[in-house]
């Protein structure tokens, strides 16, 4: 297992750790307050861990041996379930929270026993804490220094992608149902429950669009990073069999990569065809020595 995928199913463990516990509490604490917030959080964490089951059956399918009609291996499969589990919060957590939202604005219901819900908030905010710092911190092993969201409209690991972008709208959510509850059990007027359901609805919706866009991206066809692309072309470049790199081509592939290199080697004009070979086996070879996630580096000479 790559460093990567790695870190992605530490934190995919810790967030799945951490939105049970929570789910399990928030629905008891929704049976008994009769608090649409809080059954609205349920329905989120609930969504939650089933996401992250997604993701880690996704990292599991990634790890199948290569066929003749999947050449390439299943390693791009992991875009495919982290776009269901965008699509999950999106519908599953988001929309869901929308529908109830309006649904108690126009039929209101009183709350219960508030205290025990902003207790049981107050936990989860602790719980959904540690899963967002497990996911920050593998996010940190990768982003080179770069600030979150220039690593999120960058990274080429969905799954990190997904559970950050999880966790982050978790503890919004749990912010605003907080301040619901607590306007609620302050007035008495259980509209604010009202209004904190549907703005945690929103806020789900709004972070699962902006992961699907990037996940998109991923499925589409999306390089590797600019910085490792520019690094990739100066090694290249650097290299004694290599006089000049016509253009190189990055796709990101899962948690691999594909290297394919058009260059003009050095003496061109007086190496034989098996010279030539053994110095593109040789460029190849400290390829992937530096760069062990390019399981595949094509090479193709050219004067051009």
């Amino acid at each position: 297992m790559s460093h990567g995928s790695e870190g992605s199913s530490k934190a995919i463990l810790y967030a799945l750790g951490a939105n049970f516990g929570i789910a399990v509490s928030k629905f008891g604490a929704a049976w008994w307050t009769n608090s649409g917030s809080m059954l609205a959080e349920a329905i989120h964490s609930t969504a939650d861990c089933v996401n992250q089951l997604l993701l880690l059956l996704g990292m599991k399918e990634a790890k199948r041996a290569a066929t003749a009609d999947h050449p390439l291996g299943y390693y791009r499969v992991t875009y495919f379930w982290s776009m269901i589990v965008a699509l999950l919060l999106f519908f599953m957590g988001g929309a869901f929270s929308v529908y109830e939202g309006i649904e108690r604005l126009g039929h209101p219901h009183a709350m219960e026993n508030g205290g025990i819900a902003m207790a049981v908030l107050g936990m989860a905010v602790l719980l959904e804490s540690f899963s967002l710092w497990g996911a920050l911190h593998e996010i940190r092993k990768e982003s080179g220094g770069k600030s979150f969201l220039r690593w999120f409209r960058e990274s080429r690991q969905p799954e990190l992608m997904v559970v950050a972008g999880e966790d982050i709208a978790a503890l919004a959510g749990l912010v605003l149902a907080f301040i619901a509850v607590a306007a609620t059990v302050i007035t008495g007027n259980p509209l604010w429950d009202a209004l904190g359901t549907l703005c945690i609805g929103v806020v789900l919706m709004l972070v699962a669009v902006f992961v699907m866009i990037e996940v998109k991206a991923l499925i589409v066809g999306e390089s590797a990073s600019p910085e490792l692309r520019a690094e990739i072309e100066t090694f290249v470049a650097a290299q004694p069999e290599v006089e000049q790199v016509l253009n190189i081509i990055t796709l990101a592939w899962g948690d691999k990569m594909v290297i394919a290199v058009k260059a003009r080697m050095s003496d061109m004009e007086r190496i034989t065809g098996l010279d030539m070979v053994h110095a593109i086996n040789a460029v190849e070879e400290r390829m992937q020595q530096r760069w062990p996630q390019a399981t595949w580096v094509f090479f193709e000479p050219d004067i051009r």
